[in-house]
């Protein structure tokens, strides 16, 4: 019950990410002119996303490779396996709009 419950939250956290990484591209895509095709707000942030988390992913790996630490390969939550870097490289993904959102100053 409880992992059902987590799975919504997370789907949900990471829906209101994207949210606002389109209410942010759109603000920012409006101003320019467009001479090419124009993509959707959608796969922009999705993009975004999955780009950042991509970079985070990239850095932890390398400063858990420097500092040499134990880190488990996977953490399994009742039937879920995950690994912990990767989850928390999408995490820091997901709520970096929101520290975008409250330091911008808009």
């Amino acid at each position: 019950m409880y992992t059902w419950a987590l799975l919504i939250l997370i789907i949900l956290v990471i829906m209101g990410s994207v949210w606002l990484r389109i209410c942010h591209l759109r603000a920012s895509v409006d101003s320019l002119p467009q001479v090419e095709p124009k993509p959707s707000p959608f796969s922009n942030a999705v993009q975004d996303l999955v780009a950042t988390a991509g970079g985070v992913y990239l850095s932890l790996v390398m400063i858990v490779s420097f500092l040499k630490l134990d880190l488990p390969e996977r953490i399994t939550v009742t039937f879920l396996s995950f690994d912990p870097l990767a989850m928390t490289a999408i995490g820091v993904a997901v709520i970096q709009p929101v520290f975008t959102k409250l330091f911008s100053g808009k």
